[in-house]
């Protein structure tokens, strides 16, 4: 029997002739998966959200997104934005801004107070999560979703977690922050503050929950084994960042050198020159190695922060930081015996996150690894029967909120299955809608709208937001230079190319069918369908010539 596979279509250099049974190919309507959805973290369908948006139904689009993740004022600020970086505009001119429409509905959901539309059936169960940060959060909120509830315990003062305590409020202000927050809250999810963990099966017991979900954010610096006298003030990145929020002044007018390569060096070295001193971060590997985005690097060097690559600290001493230039070999930095130094009144070592996991080491079955990070089984399970992990709290350089999202809404649906004694099991993704795929056969030149920003020279004088929203008409017009990879949007491009008129339009929203009576396999639809959403494959034996869709 031929393969029905829809990737694997036929050669569609010989078309067919002849209907039903005569044909050798037939085309069929399906729908890939857009390579933005493919490449969230969070699991977003983008493009079901920017379709809404295209039309300005903007509250639909804000339902559509916190499906999958709650925060979309803080995501449209902070994301990495790895749905931009596969987005199939970049082969065209560049991508759909998709965070800035992300933020505009955020915002407008704030301005709004528009709350979560859904219905669950409360179930009984109770589920424990330690950690308030953004996976916290979100594993909390998909598991209301689901009926359950859910308390949080937070050992800091305040919810957020490393959105708080290290997002400087020039990237993320605290008021949009604490609003989306507050929209978790009123659905019901119970936030404990300033109440640290240190027995977890203790708690799980006492508070008679069926289920914990660990996501304690990297809030540790591994100390750095090099030499140093009291002639320079040392600190590490979380005690400045809990330091300056009651005393700025030894970080004042000063030369401060940051150690560390990742976006929470620079976020400390773009505070500091906030406060009119120097900055300086020095990281041992190259650009290559460095874990920050080079947008973020960028806008550091913008702001007049000095970043030093291939320099490590190798002594502090009268005043003087000791430097050892390296080099880069096999994917390593490596030391190379020369050495430069350089005055600093203050080092601030941001390098190497880790996370506290002190308070597991009693607890039977669970790994964890020298840097505090747990290992979890396929139900995302640590060892231990109904404790969960994500976010920092698993192994990987590659940490960000975007994926502590994802991993609190992946964890919520292992949780909810393991509270029904079951096991949940992944279902097939569809095949990505690469650029390859689309046949373009419209021109679709329409150039990015930019958000505005603050110049470095003037952004330097306060924290307020760097980067500018987008207005109403920016964001529909963003949101409509989406190409709608690999779905129908009802462009009416098969309905109009096919010679035997064997397509049959279904009205506004429902698409359309194919009439196989009529059809005979010449492929024409399959390549008038700008986004890929028809695919041919092998005329099934035995196939019958009625109406199908």
């Amino acid at each position: 029997m031929p393969s029905t596979d829809i990737t694997k279509p036929v050669d569609l250099f010989v078309h067919s002739e002849g209907t039903g049974p005569k044909r050798s190919q037939r085309p069929v309507y399906v729908d890939f998966m857009p390579p933005c959805n493919s490449a969230c973290p969070a699991g977003e369908n983008i493009q079901a959200w920017l379709s809404y948006a295209q039309a300005g139904n903007y509250f639909e689009a804000f339902q559509k997104i916190v499906e999958d993740n709650p925060f979309p004022a803080i995501m449209g600020r902070v994301c990495t934005k790895p749905c931009e970086t596969g987005c199939n505009r970049n082969h065209i001119d560049t991508t759909v801004n998709i965070h800035a429409v992300e933020r505009f509905i955020g915002d407008d959901a704030i301005r709004h107070k528009w709350q979560v539309n859904y219905s669950a059936k409360l179930t009984g169960k109770r589920v424990l999560v330690v950690g308030a940060g953004p996976g916290g959060l979100s594993a909390a909120y998909h598991l209301t979703r689901m009926g359950h509830t859910v308390e949080i315990f937070e050992a800091s003062g305040h919810a957020g977690g490393l959105l708080w305590k290290g997002v400087p409020d020039y990237r993320l202000p605290k008021d949009i922050l604490d609003a989306e927050i507050e929209r978790i809250t009123k659905m019901g999810v119970k936030i404990r503050l300033n109440y640290k963990v240190k027995d977890v099966l203790k708690e799980k017991e006492a508070g008679n929950f069926d289920a914990v979900y660990l996501s304690i954010g990297a809030e540790l610096i591994r100390q750095e084994d090099f030499e140093k006298d009291d002639s320079v003030y040392v600190t590490d990145a979380f005690s400045f960042f809990n330091e300056m929020k009651n005393n700025t002044s030894p970080f004042v007018r000063k030369k401060v050198l940051i150690y560390g390569g990742g976006k929470l060096a620079l976020y400390i070295a773009r505070i500091i020159m906030r406060f009119g001193s120097t900055a300086i971060v020095c990281f041992s590997g190259d650009n290559k190695l460095m874990p920050a985005y080079d947008y973020e690097t960028e806008d550091a060097l913008a702001e007049g922060v000095d970043v030093q690559l291939c320099r490590s600290i190798n002594k502090i001493e009268k005043y003087k930081v000791e430097l050892e230039i390296m080099k880069v070999e096999k994917g390593k930095a490596v030391g190379t015996g020369v050495f430069e130094t350089t005055d600093a009144d203050v080092v601030i070592v941001a390098n190497r996150q880790e996370v506290d996991a002190g308070f597991l080491r009693s607890v039977e079955a669970i790994k964890i690894n020298d840097d505090g990070t747990v290992a979890i089984d396929p139900q995302r399970m640590t060892g231990h029967e109904g404790i969960f992990a994500g976010g920092d709290m698993l192994p990987g350089e590659n940490r960000s909120s975007t994926i502590a999202i994802g991993h609190g809404k992946k964890a919520s649906r292992y949780i909810d299955s393991f509270l029904n004694d079951q096991q949940y099991t992944k279902p097939d993704k569809h095949p990505t809608a690469g650029y390859r795929k689309l046949h373009m056969w419209y021109k679709t030149e329409a150039e990015q709208k930019e958000q505005e920003k603050l110049m470095p020279g003037e952004a330097i004088k306060s924290f307020d937001e760097v980067i500018a929203g987008i207005t109403e008409p920016e964001a529909k017009y963003e949101a409509q230079r989406c190409l709608s990879c690999g779905n129908c949007f009802e462009c009416d491009g098969c309905f109009g190319a096919c010679p035997e008129d064997a397509i049959i339009k279904l009205g506004k929203g429902n698409r359309y069918k194919f009439n196989y009576n009529a059809c005979t396999g010449c492929a024409v639809c399959y390549e008038q369908c700008p986004c890929h959403a028809i695919e041919m494959i092998p005329e099934p034996v035995n196939s019958t010539t009625d109406v199908k869709k």
